[in-house]
């Protein structure tokens, strides 16, 4: 009698080398993207560093607007504290956080569907350029991810009366009172909330968990979320920030074509700070037979979730169209959804015929691969040569920390710009024997240039008549403006 399929060893050690090679992409993946591609920081990264510098929990200083996204300030400042002000430190905790988000996806994904379906869904969205870029970029935009994918994780987990279940119940209440201070997560608690409320089963789980145990997470909540409910007291519109409700009337006509563009403008496609449209055209059919699947199976609890989890966002995306990461796991979820229809209904077909079923996974492997290497590639290439793209992110920072490593600096004036003068005052925080001076306060001549050995002067803040000798002009090939920074010495001879 012939060898079956299953007595092959590469099949039967198909999963556990699909998670050592998607284990290794990722980090590998995460490397290149925090390091090298696109390789500078955007406004948003050093807006972002700024906000981060100033978070405190002190009250004489707190102001109720910092307490938006604090979770993530406060995990940024720390980098910073610990590692200097570079493109690494500032990257750090979107890299970690993206890193627990893929071990988040694996989690739930492997929950919710078959193994088989689990590997290929994740490695389709932890290679498309939208998780790439949110797990790059020094800014709260991952939190986004994580909250939403841990949340569902931890539910899953207490549902599920996995072990621990006593940690995991501390763990979804902390995750809910961290997450309510990113602006839109407060929907992800309602959509669960909903579902609970609205599901037989979810319902009949609810009530049979320890009212002594839901106390202490409901007092653990009560205190990470302390600091969000002071500043509301203190200033009310905070709570419009974290529901999405803008302050002036959106024009809903043109939020519905930014979302059009976003997401289906495939003849057209942009390049800018986010690539455009988000999600590739094979991704997005997957995402319609996904849908199509959640109405055909609207009984199940995850039905009844992403459901609840798109009505909710719908109304609040039009208002906020920008908010491009809070559908990133809604949309993963109808991608497994999509591959498992694909699946199942191939099966079918050829219930007792290993070979044909065997041929029919060759086009949907066509598929995946096609969408892991086009994501990829659509990425890298995008945010290197893209000239929308690539000119948003600047590398001033890493010539700058390149100027101020050399020993012999003495002691440095940063001139900047007025806008820049805040990013440059924390790189001058945490690097020693630097001035940042904004190009409006340059000190007057009586003051005596010599208590400078070294003066940096940004391409912004530059004029001709600087009277120290020009020492070096430090450029860069990405931007327009070549010309970065200009070096001054005061005691050359």
């Amino acid at each position: 009698m012939g060898k079956q399929m299953t007595d092959y060893l590469l099949y039967r050690w198909r999963y556990v080398l699909g998670y050592g090679l998607i284990g290794l992409t990722v980090i590998g993946l995460l490397i290149v993207a925090g390091l090298f591609i696109p390789g500078g920081l955007s406004q948003a990264e050093m807006h972002s560093v700024v906000s981060s510098n100033a978070s405190a929990l002190s009250l004489d200083s707190f102001q109720p607007e910092s307490v938006i996204n604090l979770p993530y300030h406060l995990l940024q400042h720390a980098s910073l504290s610990l590692f200097g002000v570079s493109n690494i430190s500032i990257k750090l905790p979107s890299l970690l956080l993206g890193l627990f988000s893929v071990v988040g996806m694996f989690l739930l994904l492997r929950m919710w569907f078959r193994e088989n379906v689990a590997v290929l869904t994740a490695v389709i969205v932890i290679t498309t350029g939208q998780f790439l870029f949110v797990a790059q970029s020094g800014t709260s935009s991952i939190v986004y991810l994580f909250w939403s994918v841990w949340l569902l994780v931890s539910a899953m987990m207490i549902s599920r009366r996995a072990k621990h279940r006593i940690l995991w119940k501390v763990v979804l209440f902390a995750l809910a009172a961290l997450s309510s201070y990113t602006p839109l997560s407060p929907y992800i608690l309602i959509a669960l909330a909903s579902a609970i409320i609205l599901h037989p089963h979810l319902r009949y789980l609810v009530r049979r968990l320890s009212k002594a145990k839901l106390a202490i997470g409901i007092f653990v909540a009560l205190v990470l979320v302390a600091p969000l409910i002071y500043a509301i007291v203190r200033e009310p519109s905070v709570l419009l920030t974290l529901f999405g409700i803008p302050t002036s009337q959106p024009d809903i006509i043109q939020n519905l074509l930014q979302l059009l563009r976003q997401y289906f403008d495939f003849v057209s496609p942009s390049s800018g700070m986010v690539m455009t449209p988000v999600y590739g055209l094979g991704s997005v059919i997957l995402i319609v037979l996904g849908i199509i699947q959640l109405v055909t199976t609207k009984y199940t609890a995850r039905s009844y979730i992403i459901t609840a989890w798109t009505i909710l966002l719908a109304p609040v995306l039009i208002i906020n169209p920008g908010y491009i990461s809070i559908t990133f796991v809604p949309v993963m979820l109808l991608i497994a959804m999509g591959i498992s229809m694909l699946l199942t209904n191939w099966y079918r077909l050829f219930p007792r015929n290993p070979y044909a079923r065997f041929a029919g996974l060759l086009p949907l492997t066509i598929l995946i691969g096609g969408l892991v290497f086009s994501g990829i590639g659509r990425y890298m290439y995008g945010y290197s040569y893209g000239p929308q793209t690539a000119g948003n992110f600047t590398h001033d920072l890493q010539m700058l920390n390149t100027q101020l490593s050399d020993p012999t600096r003495g002691a440095t004036q940063l001139v900047t710009s007025k806008d820049e003068a805040p990013f440059y005052s924390v790189v001058a925080k945490h690097t020693p024997n630097v001035t940042v001076t904004p190009e409006n306060n340059v000190p007057a001549p009586s003051v005596p240039a010599s208590i400078y050995k070294t003066i940096v002067v940004t391409h912004a803040a530059h004029t001709t008549n600087q009277s120290p000798q020009l020492y070096r002009i430090v450029t860069d090939s990405t931007s327009h403006d070549t010309d970065r920074l200009y070096i001054y010495k005061t005691n050359l001879k």
